[in-house]
């Protein structure tokens, strides 16, 4: 199993709607990959591991796959979709990253 972690970096400048990515961004990222996407979850920021300092992400979103394959033959066809979404909840430019499930 693998997880694909969509990190937002945090600022002074970010901004993220993030009732928009969990209520509409997320649901159509699974509809539109279907039984591709094993488990998902949504993190949002709130403080970061130093007092008083924000959090690095604002947002990380964690999609599940079987396999690394599964994720990008799912993606690939409605990547132009789901990448065009991100100006509706984001200014910022996220970090992705491939992880495998020990």
């Amino acid at each position: 199993m693998i997880r694909v972690s969509v990190m937002y970096p945090n600022s002074d400048s970010a901004i993220f709607d993030i009732d928009y990515y969990i209520n509409r961004h997320i649901p159509m990222v699974k509809e539109l990959l279907g039984d591709a996407i094993k488990d998902g979850a949504v993190d949002s920021g709130i403080a970061s591991g130093v007092a008083g300092e924000a959090a690095p992400f604002i947002a990380v979103g964690h999609l599940t796959f079987d396999s690394v394959e599964a994720f990008q033959n799912s993606f690939g066809p409605h990547a132009e979709k789901i990448l065009g979404d991100a100006p509706n909840y984001t200014n910022t430019q996220p970090q992705i990253q491939i992880s495998e499930i020990k």
